[in-house]
Order: C-alpha cells, then sequence, then structure tokens
C-alpha cells in the first residue's frame, strides 16, 4: 500500500505484479509515495516544485527513458521545464526520487507572469551548479543575479551581476562549484 499525497490510501500495482525497470512507470500520481528526499526537496526554496505540478508532470508529461536514478517525466510551463524521478521497481510502491526545473525557453520564462527575473536567473544558476558539479564555473554564474536566497546543500546562496561566485547568506563563503559549497560546512552567522 502506498499512501496517496493527499493522505488516501491506495493498493500499489507494483505489489500485484513484478515490474522490471524497461516498464513504463504508472500515470496515476495517487499511487506514488513520497521519498523522504523528495520531500526535502520540495521545501527548498529556489526548487520550484509542488505537489501539483509533479501530479501534472506524472499524468500528462513527456516520459523520458529510464536513467540510473529512476523514469524520467518532463513537463513545460511559461519557459520552466519540470523534471520528475520516478521508481517502482526497487521498492514496495512506485515512489517519487526527486524533482527539479531548468529553463527550457528563457524569452518565455522571462515575459511570464509567473516568474521573476529572480527564479528564472536562480533557476538557470542551480542547473549550471548542478551540471559538472566538481568543476569550478564563475564564467557561468557571472552574468547571474539573484538576490533572494535559494538553498544548496546546507547554504542559503545569492550572487551578483558580475560576480564569478555565489555567496552563502550565512556563512559568507563563497563557492564557484556545488562539490565546493556541498562539502563546506555553514557557519551561521
Amino acid at each position: 500500500m502506498a499512501t496517496r499525497h493527499g493522505g488516501q490510501r491506495v493498493e500499489s500495482p507494483s505489489t500485484r505484479s513484478k515490474r522490471t525497470p524497461h516498464d513504463p512507470p504508472l500515470r496515476d500520481p495517487t499511487l506514488y509515495a513520497l521519498t523522504d528526499h523528495f520531500r526535502e526537496r520540495l521545501r527548498q526554496p529556489g526548487r520550484y516544485v509542488s505537489l501539483t505540478v509533479v501530479s501534472d508532470a506524472i499524468e500528462y508529461g513527456q516520459l523520458r527513458w529510464n536513467r540510473t536514478e529512476g523514469w524520467r517525466f518532463a513537463l513545460v510551463r511559461e519557459g520552466i521545464r519540470f523534471i520528475v524521478v520516478v521508481g517502482d521497481t526497487e521498492t514496495t510502491s512506485p515512489v517519487i526520487v526527486t524533482a527539479w526545473t531548468e529553463i527550457a525557453d528563457w524569452n518565455a520564462a522571462m515575459q511570464s507572469d509567473r516568474w521573476t527575473v529572480d527564479d528564472v536567473h536562480t533557476i538557470r544558476l542551480r542547473a549550471a551548479l548542478s551540471d559538472d558539479p566538481e568543476r569550478r564555473i564563475p564564467s557561468r554564474i557571472r552574468p547571474r543575479i539573484v538576490g533572494r536566497p535559494f538553498e544548496m546543500g546546507d547554504h542559503r546562496l545569492t550572487t551578483a551581476a558580475g560576480d564569478g561566485h555565489v555567496e552563502c547568506s550565512d556563512c559568507r563563503n563563497r563557492f564557484r562549484s556545488k562539490q565546493q559549497l556541498l562539502t563546506t560546512v555553514c557557519h551561521r552567522g
């Protein structure tokens, strides 16, 4: 049995039959349980994911072939692509593993009433840091303007135009790669 994110209990098809990694995932979002990893990401500023958009991605989004971390659903809204990773072959019920956003169409996102300029820059910056976590990317950070802190690791990050780094609002450390910020403990001011 899986608990629907609305609280209703439902029986998972994966407990009734053996599914393989090659079987497409189920399109009924009510059958999916939420992993702790996903719950943490859901509350994280700068992720821009919600249960509603995750449900819509599962039900209506484009299905992408299984990768090592699970099947992916992708849904584009107002220039932003929502990616939802699910798994249903290694657990007793289907699970939502994680979700994130990326820019699908910069101009559409910037013109949208749904997204602020800060939102669009935050999404682009998070994606740049995650694309190659070990590499320092000052040239990809420099054009971003993010005044409202977003969370990555233990840090709440911002950056200004022309800066080749992100800066933690709490500990004031500066970072040029995701690996750098994930391996540095934040000592809140």
